[in-house]
């Protein structure tokens, strides 16, 4: 139940203002996962509003997945998914470890090879070039999420295959060990079905929903540097962005 009454205004943003707030609380760990929430009528009678303005805050929040609901037992808080931000160019350890979770690579090949026609394009190179092909599968907190295929340049790639790549980030590494700054990154995303090698290495079903991303990131001077192809499960890992008008 809330420590207190709060008595809010206008009117017209009273179900967006107790959406908010309960958002807020579970973000802090006031309510934990899996806690029930005040019911409908507590929720009334601490914000003073009606039955369907707290609904209209209770059911925003399900559709964001936040809470769910048990017939006939109330709302209850949702075990949140663990997600990467699209608005930030960050590897895939930075941005999940400042979030509290485990992470670690599986480190599935590295491979010298020609450049394939497409990733030479990507890469500013001719076809056929030498490149390094790096492939790893992600696991976040003992699950994996994605398998990540990286291209670079040989005189990249040779330097990488002596890095420890199983709790490092190809992108700290570029930075922080070559002086390599980074600049910016583009992103194509579509969805496939898993086929080949996914469902074994990803550990989900033949055919399952797999979002694709496409990333190339540029150094600052705008020179393209890596090019992956990131295969991400569905079900236990979210991408998100702020767009503003």
């Amino acid at each position: 139940m809330l420590a207190d009454k709060i008595h809010i205004t206008p009117p017209g943003s009273l179900y967006a203002r107790i959406r908010d707030e309960l958002r807020a609380r579970i973000v802090a760990g006031v309510y934990k996962p899996h806690a029930r929430l005040p019911s409908e009528s507590e929720l009334m009678s601490n914000y003073g509003v009606s039955r369907i303005t707290v609904r209209q805050a209770l059911g925003e929040l399900e559709k964001e997945g936040v809470l769910f609901k048990v017939a006939g037992k109330g709302m209850f808080v949702s075990l949140p998914k663990p997600f990467q931000s699209l608005a930030r160019l960050q590897g895939f350890a930075e941005a999940l470890s400042e979030q509290g979770h485990e992470i670690y690579n599986h480190l599935v090949g590295i491979k010298h090879l020609p450049a394939s026609s497409a990733v030479a394009q990507r890469l500013g190179l001719a076809e056929g070039a030498p490149v390094t092909e790096l492939r790893r599968v992600r696991h976040l907190n003992r699950q994996p999420v994605s398998l990540d295929v990286t291209y670079v340049a040989a005189h990249l790639g040779k330097r990488l295959a002596q890095e420890n790549l199983a709790t490092r980030d190809i992108f700290l590494i570029l930075e922080n060990d070559y002086a390599i700054a980074l600049g910016y990154a583009d992103l194509s995303i579509d969805a496939i079905q898993a086929d080949s090698e996914l469902p074994e290495l990803l550990q989900i079903a033949d055919g399952a929903p797999v979002l694709r991303i496409e990333r190339l990131t540029h150094t600052k001077d705008g020179s393209p540097l890596d090019f992956e192809y990131l295969y991400c499960r569905a079900d236990n890992f979210q991408l998100r962005a702020r767009i503003e008008r």
